[in-house]
């Protein structure tokens, strides 16, 4: 069996273009000398020459234009390759393929991901909604690579970077009785219908962060799949519904709903965006990281800084 290698192919292409020895040798860095032995030990292992000697411009045997034809299809898919090696080494490229566990979260990604592809180009970005399965445990399987959850897992091999805090506001009819209160206690959910996006009840920040903790059940819950649709439940009264504040402002301004706090200060849930351990630093990484807390600053109402994590 004949060995090629891409030192041949790259040697023969520099003599195409340049048209003699001593330039081809300038062109792939070597000696004449050395150009020659590596020309006549390829065309010793084919069997025959590879172009006429002495002739200019260089004229190719059927073997040497073979091999040329071979050459034009290899060398650009290898350095192709290269480049691509080169941007993913330098974390400069490279696969962000996100899911979300946040309903209210595609107000902002969208436009965050549209801005982060002007910058990152060469990243290959998809995203999932990952409502319908557990997203954590599939990033620490390497089946994603991002995840946006209010929700850390400790025991997974994750690192987390905070995105921003947001209060998680119980939105009331405008004429619901419960507007009395200056805040809420769990206490005074036990008689309502709880109307929920339709995911584990410990993945919403209402039972995670107020109602469990204080052993409270409301009287009933509800699923509804869209923010507009768990609006249109409470403003009718048939409901209460716990949504981030920056997803309620507009129906506030509306007037078509009012909210409460979850306590006297409120909860205050965090934001992360959740990467496997190792590859926090990476550019692309990072560099979606600060694009989306950016887009947030800019267009959501009522977030913060994300808060330690003891507050």
């Amino acid at each position: 069996m004949i060995s090629l290698e891409l030192r041949h192919l790259r040697t023969l292409a520099a003599l195409r273009e340049t048209g003699s020895l001593v330039e081809a040798a300038e062109r792939v860095f070597l000696t004449q000398s050395a150009l020659s032995h590596q020309i006549k030990d390829l065309e010793d292992r084919l069997g025959g020459p590879l172009f006429v000697r002495k002739t200019r411009p260089v004229r190719f045997t059927s073997t040497g234009t073979r091999l040329l034809r071979l050459a034009d299809e290899v060398l650009p898919l290898v350095h192709g390759a290269q480049h691509d090696l080169e941007r993913l080494a330098g974390g400069q490229s490279g696969r962000l393929f996100m899911a979300i566990e946040c309903h209210s979260c595609f107000e902002w990604l969208l436009p965050a991901i549209n801005r982060y592809r002007e910058s990152w180009p060469d990243v290959e970005l998809d995203i999932s909604s990952g409502f319908n399965f557990a997203p954590l445990p599939a990033l620490a399987r390497g089946d994603l690579d991002l995840v946006i959850t209010s929700d850390p897992v400790t025991s997974l091999d994750l690192t987390y970077h905070p995105l921003f805090s947001y209060e998680a506001q119980l939105a009331l009819s405008v004429e619901h009785p419960l507007l009395e209160r200056e805040w809420l206690e769990p206490v005074d959910l036990a008689d309502e219908v709880l109307i929920c996006y339709p995911v584990d009840r410990a993945r919403l920040d209402v039972f995670s962060g107020f109602l469990d903790p204080a052993g409270v059940e409301p009287a009933r819950v509800r699923s509804a799949e869209l923010t507009p649709m768990m609006i249109q439940l409470v403003a009718s009264g048939r409901g209460v519904a716990c949504l981030p504040n920056w997803a309620l402002n507009e129906y506030l301004e509306k007037d078509y709903i009012a909210v409460r706090s979850l306590g006297e200060d409120g909860l205050w849930p965090t934001l992360y965006a959740a990467v496997r351990r190792g590859e926090q630093d990476a550019p692309f990484i990072t560099g979606f990281v600060e694009t989306a807390i950016e887009t947030c600053f800019e267009s959501l109402v009522g977030i913060v800084p994300a808060l330690p994590e003891d507050d």
